[in-house]
């Protein structure tokens, strides 16, 4: 598991560039996240872990739509 201080309070990304770069940032930093769900749901019972489960196919599929933009971004 990483530990890391999310940060709001800054400013929108100042190019094209840095918006990519951004946003490839925050689609490895969420797949990491659904990674760390996954590995939870088998630590915890039934239940929780069918909860957990779901969670990371929400996670996938938002993460796919940040691929998508990205990719768009990229020209791809």
């Amino acid at each position: 598991m990483h530990h890391h201080i999310h940060s709001h309070d800054h400013s929108p990304a100042s190019s094209p560039e840095e918006t990519l770069a951004l946003l490839e940032y925050m689609l490895n930093h969420n797949r990491s996240h659904a990674q760390e769900l996954h590995e939870l749901a088998h630590c915890v019972p039934e239940e929780a872990a069918s909860l957990l489960h779901a969670a990371v196919e929400d996670f996938t599929c938002g993460n796919d739509k940040l691929a998508q933009a990205a990719g768009l971004l990229k020209g791809e």
